[in-house]
């Protein structure tokens, strides 16, 4: 882990997302959070503010001990209970269906393995949990996808990971979630590129609802499944 990575990184992140459309977003989300809550990719705590007494505790999971850092000061003017822990989405420290709300803001864009990490929430979340999102990814249109496929490589580098053309919606729903609230637009700033944004509410597909979707054979093998 390189000193841009440690040092520099976590600061541009932090200033980059204090901007006045994210803040916006985060109002209109955060409190929607009730019970204990998972929040994957929680970076430099700009959502701790936000939540409400419906929060019981928050599970913070960021994999940047430079990140932490930066978080620390908010994490104790919360007036909610906030548990750092440092790890990733693909493998979270939690119990199967323990968790009544996950928070996703600007997450799936950089984790390594986004449909594993969307696996691992719905593990984790209980059958009437939700979870909340806001998140940029790929555009409808296929001018703007062919700059977000080659831009990606190369801005990934410096950003965190940050991919620009990832397939929100259907990662989301390829992981077992349907959705209950969906909007997707862009948000009106420039580039195009960045600014395609998916907001909304998913909740756990229900076993019998997934089973009517599999083929005979995905069927076949989960009754025969250890």
């Amino acid at each position: 882990m390189g000193f841009y990575t440690r040092r520099i990184f976590p600061r541009l992140l932090d200033l980059a997302m204090r901007n006045p459309w994210a803040t916006r977003e985060r109002r209109r989300l955060i409190p929607r959070a009730t019970g204990v809550v998972l929040e994957i990719g929680a970076g430099p705590g700009l959502n701790f503010a936000h939540y409400t007494r419906s929060t019981a505790r928050v599970v913070a999971l960021e994999p940047s001990p430079g990140l932490a850092r930066v978080a620390s000061r908010r994490r104790a003017a919360s007036g909610v209970r906030i548990d750092w822990v440092q790890g990733v989405g693909e493998t979270l420290p939690l119990a199967d269906v323990s968790v009544d709300t996950a928070v996703l803001t600007w997450t799936l864009c950089s984790v390594a393995d986004p449909g594993r990490s969307l696996a691992e929430v719905r593990r984790v979340l209980k059958p009437a949990g939700r979870l909340l999102f806001v998140e940029h990814g790929r555009a409808p249109d296929a001018a703007v996808r062919r700059w977000q496929e080659r831009v990606t490589p190369h801005w990934r580098r410096f950003s965190g990971n940050c991919h620009l053309d990832r397939p929100i919606e259907s990662l989301i729903r390829g992981a077992g979630f349907e959705m209950v609230e969906l909007e997707a637009e862009y948000i009106g700033l420039r580039p195009k590129t960045m600014t395609y944004f998916y907001r909304g509410v998913a909740t756990p597909t229900p076993p019998a609802r997934a089973s009517a979707n599999l083929t005979p054979r995905e069927a076949f093998s989960m009754m025969w499944a250890p």
